[in-house]
């Protein structure tokens, strides 16, 4: 039977791919892993992916040997290689690209040793950005859950904080994670997983990831801070600002032009449109790695060991606050630019209410000039039919002169006589000569409705 081929979607492979583009990577106990995370001080989101690939075929070529290592494909953002001495993850994401080493067996001291061995420090300091993560975890062994305790107590409790240690039981109880978020010598954050029932690789690999990923991703997210506390002293200015343009937009009695607070509404927008296009993609991306974080911690399924802080609280005293500040700028900023734009908005309605009185006083003086005029228009009519009828009369006594005498009539009485009729006919003249033009006008207007009534889109048929 031919087998069918399916007309695929062109994305559906690489988007399926996607599900399984970054495995977890296995993790030998006793062993231990080390993470450095590298990223640009600016427009790290911009960087050139071909620098990454490019520094991670220098470290292959220096550890290779004579393995055969497998660069990674052109447009791959991940690579897995056993570089014999030990495993290394390479994966680039969207502000980061990070190197995560991994050495089986167990050392005499916790945290005597140290990956950074197998890192040059040449190849560092050429490095596609700055250091921003870097964590060391200790893989143990312990026979039980008390000698898992009696570690916590004993030499890791001389490698951490006492008060900031955190530990917590995960992988359904079969271990203990442990750390305390700060920078220890060498520059790097550590954590010690204590595994202490039958635990597989890939699991305690997949607990390491998530530790590394909650401290990768808790540094990211506050990078966003120091941005949220140099903004907030300007922003208390500008809502302080704010307040009083609204102020004299609401108080009549201020005598502040319209133009001298739209010039500095205007300038306060600007400045708010400025500082938001600046910090969005900063913030936007704390609140993505805060997610992340949150999701992470929610993953170890942590349980509570007797007399020590979880994971979960050690956040939510220390972290949250840091995040709940950029939040807050955050929010601030686009509620200033809500209020601007709202005082905007009735800075304009006072200005229209403004023109609708002016426009007003406009028509009302119209209507008066108009008055006027018809008032002298009636004047010059009637003064129109005097100077006609002067000379119409004028014109019939010369023609009907010689009428006159054959009735025995003098030019006065000729005059007389036809001054009545000639003056009557002269006005009602001019008033249907006006009559017609004023019919005339009403029907041009008229037609001119209709015209518009008519217009695409209309009802009128």
């Amino acid at each position: 039977m031919t087998e069918r081929v399916l007309d695929n979607h062109p994305r559906r492979l690489e988007l399926t791919d996607e599900l399984h583009a970054r495995p977890f990577m296995p993790m030998p106990c006793p062993g231990r892993s080390l993470t450095i995370a590298f990223k640009e001080e600016s427009n790290a989101q911009e960087r050139d992916p071909d620098g990454d690939r490019a520094h991670l075929r220098a470290f292959i070529d220096r550890h290779a040997g004579k393995q055969a290592v497998a660069y990674p494909a052109p447009g791959a953002n991940h690579l897995l290689a056993d570089l014999g001495a030990f495993s290394m993850k390479w994966e680039r994401h969207t502000e980061f690209v990070s190197y995560t080493l991994v050495e089986a067996g167990a050392r005499d001291d916790v945290f005597s040793g140290s990956l950074m061995e197998h890192v040059p420090e040449d190849w560092l300091a050429a490095a596609p950005g700055r250091v921003v993560a870097a964590v060391e975890i200790e893989v143990l062994r312990a026979a039980d859950l008390d000698a898992a305790v009696a570690m916590v107590n004993g030499p890791l409790g001389k490698v951490f904080g006492r008060e900031s240690l955190v530990a917590a039981r995960i992988m359904d109880n079969g271990a203990l994670a442990v750390g305390d978020f700060r920078i220890h010598s060498g520059g790097f954050s550590r954590f010690a997983v204590i595994v202490h029932d039958e635990v597989g690789s890939r699991r305690i690999g997949r607990a390491l990831q998530r530790l590394v990923e909650i401290e990768n991703y808790r540094i990211l997210s506050m990078l966003a801070l120091p941005i949220a506390r140099r903004i907030s002293a300007r922003l208390n200015e500008i809502d302080r600002e704010l307040s009083a343009l609204i102020a004299a937009v609401a108080d009549r009695e201020v005598q502040r032009s319209e133009k001298a607070i739209l010039d500095d509404l205007t300038a306060l927008s600007a400045e708010i449109e400025a500082m938001s296009a600046s910090t969005a993609f900063r913030f936007g991306a704390a609140r993505a790695y805060k997610s992340i974080v949150q999701e992470r911690i929610a993953m170890l399924r942590e349980d509570r060991l007797i007399g020590r802080q979880l994971f979960s609280e050690f956040m939510l005293r220390r972290y949250e606050p840091a995040m709940r500040t950029c939040k807050a700028a955050a929010d601030r900023l686009s509620g200033l630019a809500t209020r601007a734009a709202r005082i905007a908005s009735l800075l304009r309605t006072r200005v229209d209410v403004a023109l609708e009185a002016q426009n007003q006083e406009v028509l009302r003086s119209m209507n008066e000039r108009a008055y006027m005029q018809l008032r002298l228009q009636e004047t010059v009519e009637g003064l129109s039919v005097v100077a006609i009828s002067y000379y119409a009369v004028s014109l019939v006594g010369v023609i009907l002169a010689p009428l006159g005498a054959l009735a025995g009539l003098d030019k006065a009485s000729l005059v007389a006589i036809v001054a009545v009729p000639v003056v009557l006919g002269v006005a009602w003249m001019v008033r249907r000569t006006r009559e017609r033009i004023t019919r005339a006008k009403a029907e041009e207007d008229a037609a001119k409705a209709g015209d518009d009534g008519a217009k695409p889109g209309s009802d009128t048929p």
